[in-house]
């Protein structure tokens, strides 16, 4: 019987305990000052301004530098960073045997060109006999043929000549235009082999901008049309132009291929930034409204992402949404928040759901 009592008063004691801890809490909330807070209507557009894309920024004009010979790399004379200018020798490769086979054309020149002397001479001779009749057709056939032999045995000389030429091309790696080192992929004693890359060059402040927009959207875009496209990582809007539009999307999942070239860019702009290109669309009279928020409102926990309302007791309330595209600085809302409820789009503290607020 005494310990019946005694678990009875256990459990009270524990009742107690949470109760009042309880009240500790709900205290604490009622304690604190409101926040004081901004709020907005939700905004409905439909005229559907802009179809959105995001895409990556590159280099106009950029290249991968490669060898058609194999060999090891005697120098490398730039380093990632360095400007360039066109023809500037970027890469030395190791061409002992080419050497070789120079000097191997230039004796077999010197030779076919004494020979082509030679029987040019003998040639304009048996002209003039041949006119005087001091020699007969044969022998003039025999030196004409003599003549034209000779005289091919130079032009291929002079064409391996060439050919050798080419190939030193290949050891000795050149800018092909102004620009900037951006990447290496080889040190000096490394083996070059034939079409792998050895250092990649891009010219500076010429950019485009690559998007891929999905088949839902790409019938609205077209070649000429004037872009803003938005680089998120410097937050500036820049300027551009549709300069191609794929029609195809065999290889690309579905997604058509678009290039943007950029009207003016700035030294903070660096190959490879990502960016959201905003593309002009004409209004559609049976399109239907959108409701957009402003993409700094929201508020992301794990994958979930909503805005704070407030309720009816000046609280904030934790609104979960599903979102949309991507409109610029504002995101679409599909669902989650009714047409005539108020968001909170500032704070002059840090928000939770209970908090109290005030509304400036």
């Amino acid at each position: 019987m005494k310990n019946n009592k005694f678990i009875t008063g256990i459990i009270a004691l524990s009742f107690l305990v949470i109760s009042c801890g309880g009240d500790h809490k709900s205290s604490t909330v009622e304690s604190m000052d409101p926040v004081a807070v901004k709020v907005s209507n939700l905004e409905a557009d439909n005229n559907n301004p802009f179809v959105t894309a995001s895409g990556k920024i590159q280099a106009t004009n950029s290249a991968n530098l490669s060898t058609r010979m194999m060999g090891y790399v005697n120098k490398v004379y730039v380093k990632v960073g360095d400007k360039v200018r066109k023809g500037q020798l970027l890469i030395s490769i190791n061409n002992a045997d080419l050497q070789a086979k120079r000097a191997q054309i230039n004796a077999n020149i010197t030779k076919a060109t004494a020979a082509f002397n030679i029987a040019e001479k003998d040639y304009n001779r048996f002209k003039n006999l041949y006119k005087e009749n001091s020699a007969s057709q044969k022998e003039m056939d025999d030196m004409t043929a003599h003549y034209e032999m000779s005289k091919a045995g130079l032009e291929a000389a002079n064409q391996m000549k060439n050919e050798i030429d080419a190939q030193f091309a290949y050891v000795d790696i050149r800018s092909p235009f102004n620009g900037i080192i951006t990447n290496k992929f080889i040190e000096v004693g490394d083996m070059a082999n034939p079409g792998v890359p050895l250092i990649a060059v891009e010219s500076p402040k010429n950019f485009k901008v690559t998007a891929m927009v999905p088949e839902s959207d790409i019938s609205q875009i077209k070649s000429g049309s004037k872009v803003k496209v938005k680089v998120k990582s410097i937050n500036k809007i820049l300027q551009g132009e549709v300069t191609e539009v794929s029609t195809s999307a065999k290889n690309t999942g579905g997604q058509y291929l678009v290039k943007i070239v950029l009207d003016k860019t700035e030294d903070r702009i660096l190959s490879g930034m990502f960016a959201t290109v905003q593309f002009p669309v004409e209004k559609n009279k049976n399109s239907t409204s959108i409701v957009l928020v402003p993409s700094s409102a929201i508020v992301k926990n794990g994958g979930l992402k909503g805005v704070y309302t407030v309720s009816e007791q000046n609280t904030a309330l934790l609104r979960w949404l599903r979102l949309g595209k991507t409109y610029g600085d504002k995101v679409e809302v599909l669902s989650g928040l009714n047409a005539d409820e108020k968001y909170i789009v500032s704070a002059d503290a840090k928000l939770f759901n209970g908090a109290k607020v005030t509304i400036q």
